[in-house]
This record gives structure tokens, C-alpha cells and sequence, in this order.
């Protein structure tokens, strides 16, 4: 199929379309800035430039599509409302995919949106999810929790570097998965017609909170963590304080999401059905333990190897 990955240099984007070459799929990326989006050309995809607030530009980008995989969401450096960024953005896309005849359109939501309609990102995802549902359009909606990637920054490597870890609110156990399992969920919807007009859960194996997490790190890293925990006032009164401002808006919507992270309501859901329905087997899908050892591992061989050739270094410059 010709396919049209939007939000392909993101994270998951990026796995999507590194997922759909290798499944055979002439891969279209629609990016904002082509000359940061090199390696997807240099993996074989091709680039359109466009902007999901440019209607023009995605009517280029759809032209001789056959399937829209949407991975695009808000950057924490856009300096607009969500609503505008990826609510119009929805808008625009939609409605450029009637206008173009494309009807396959796979959609990247997140678990619970429905619940917390009063968080900006995921009041847009539930909208989202209404609209398509209201459509005449071939959706699979696939609704994510969270992705391993960011347990990296936010746990790994502040254990790692004795930097402190900064939690906040209620612990809650969320059920992380690796973005290139996503991605072949993703993938797998266009050849699974069964898919067609259906939702469903992707999550990973185990549902993980902040404490379980810091342990793992710990055990794997060899560091005692520093664990911080913040008040959920504090969020509230910074989140407060941010929408005062309008170029502080997107952050001011971005921590409110501590009320999902930090609310206690646990993020998971039974995945059975779901890797029944999209034809992928569970044993395949990365664990957490597994993402954890196999960071720490290539890391701490990393840094061996940098104070091996330290020292081949300071003895060379020894006189004798």
C-alpha cells in the first residue's frame, strides 16, 4: 500500500515508518521540516513537506494514498494551545482525507481519554475518537498508555547520573510499551480487515509505578536513586500560574496531565483480544525488565570502554 505516516519524525512516527518499509509498504512521510527528516529518506521514504494547519499542504501529501497512519501530536516546544496544534490539525486531516477518496486511516489515542476529559491532550483524543466514530471512514483507533522511551529520561538516567527523580501526586501503574511494539500494531491494522471501525487497547505486558520503576532502575544501574516527590498542589499552582501566559499555555496543558500520571487510577487493560484481532503474538512484545537491562547494559559497556581508552590515553603520556 502507499501509506502516509504523519508525525513521522516523532518518536513512535519514526517506528511506524521503519515498521511499514520492512513490511513492504511504499512509505510517504509528511514532516514540517524535510532537512531534519533525512534518515527516513536515506531508509527509502519518501518526503512531502507539510503542516496539519496548512490544508493545502496535506491535500499535496494525500495525493495517491491508499491508508493515513496518525502518530502526530504536540511538541512541548509549540508555542499554541493543543487545541490548536493537534484539535484544528485533526480537523484539517480529516477532512483533507474525504476530500482526497482515502478512507483507511489508523489513529494513535491514548487509554482513558474518555475519563479524563478535563486534561487538554486527552479531551482532543476523545474528540477525536467521537469524530471518526461518527465518520464514514475505515478507522482503527489504537489507544496507547505510555511509551518505555520516556522511562529513559524521567528514571533511568537520573538513577544513573545520582540526579534526583521527581515524582508527584498518587503512585500509578502504567503499562508501558515500547514504541516499535506500537508500531506494529500500527502497521498490522492495514492488512487486518477485521481491524476495520474498532478500538482497542495497546498497552504493554505489566502495569508499572514510580517506586517499581526506581527499584528496576536501581537494580540494573548499581546507584542508589534520589526520589523527590512533589506535592500535586505545586503542579496545580505552576499549571496556574503558566496559563496566565500565552506562550506558556502548551506547558501550562502539559502539566495537566500530571492528573493521569500522578491520579492513581491505574493506566492497563486485557490485551487477549487485541493480539488475537491484529494477528501478533504477545511473547513477541518487549517487558520492561528487558528495555531496562538491555539500556544499562549497552551504557555501562559504553562508559567501560571510554575509561579503557582514558587510560590507554594517560599511559601513553607516561615517561617511562
Amino acid at each position: 500500500m502507499q501509506v502516509l505516516v504523519v508525525g513521522g519524525t516523532g518518536t513512535l512516527g519514526r517506528q511506524i515508518a521503519r515498521n511499514a518499509l520492512d513490511a513492504g509498504h511504499q512509505v510517504r512521510c509528511m514532516v514540517r521540516a524535510p532537512r531534519k527528516a533525512s534518515f527516513l529518506q536515506e531508509w527509502g521514504c519518501e518526503l512531502t513537506r507539510g503542516d496539519l494547519l496548512e490544508p493545502d499542504s496535506l491535500d499535496y501529501a494525500l495525493d495517491g494514498v491508499d491508508a493515513v497512519i496518525d502518530a502526530a501530536t504536540s511538541r512541548p516546544t509549540d508555542p499554541q494551545s493543543v487545541y490548536v496544534t493537534d484539535w484544528d490539525g485533526k480537523l484539517n486531516l480529516l477532512r483533507a482525507c474525504e476530500r482526497a477518496g482515502v478512507s483507511r486511516f489508523v489513529f494513535v489515542s491514548l487509554l482513558g481519554a474518555h475519563r479524563h476529559r478535563d486534561v487538554p491532550l486527552m479531551d482532543i483524543k476523545a474528540c477525536t475518537e467521537n469524530l471518526l466514530e461518527s465518520s464514514d471512514l475505515d478507522y482503527t483507533i489504537l489507544q496507547g498508555a505510555a511509551f518505555m522511551q520516556g522511562v529513559i529520561s524521567q528514571f533511568a538516567i537520573p538513577v544513573l547520573e545520582s540526579q534526583t527523580v521527581w515524582v508527584s501526586g498518587t503512585p500509578t501503574a502504567i503499562a508501558y510499551m515500547n514504541t516499535q511494539d506500537m508500531a506494529r500494531f500500527a502497521v498490522s491494522a492495514l492488512g487486518r480487515p477485521e481491524t476495520i471501525r474498532g478500538s482497542y487497547p495497546v498497552v504493554g505486558p505489566k502495569a508499572w509505578n514510580t517506586g517499581e520503576l526506581v527499584q528496576l532502575c536501581e537494580r540494573y544501574s548499581g546507584k542508589t536513586a534520589r526520589v523527590f516527590r512533589v506535592q500535586p498542589l505545586l503542579i496545580r499552582l505552576m499549571q496556574g500560574v503558566a496559563s496566565f501566559f500565552e506562550p506558556a499555555v502548551n506547558v501550562a496543558e502539559r502539566l495537566a496531565f500530571a492528573e493521569v500520571t500522578g491520579g492513581g487510577q491505574e493506566l492497563n487493560a486485557p490485551m487477549d483480544t487485541c493480539y488475537a484481532a491484529f494477528g501478533l503474538d504477545p511473547e513477541q512484545t518487549t517487558s520492561m525488565e528487558a528495555y531496562i537491562r538491555e539500556y544499562y547494559d549497552t551504557i555501562l559497556k559504553r562508559l567501560r570502554e571510554m575509561e579503557a581508552d582514558l587510560d590507554k590515553d594517560a599511559k601513553k603520556k607516561l615517561p617511562f
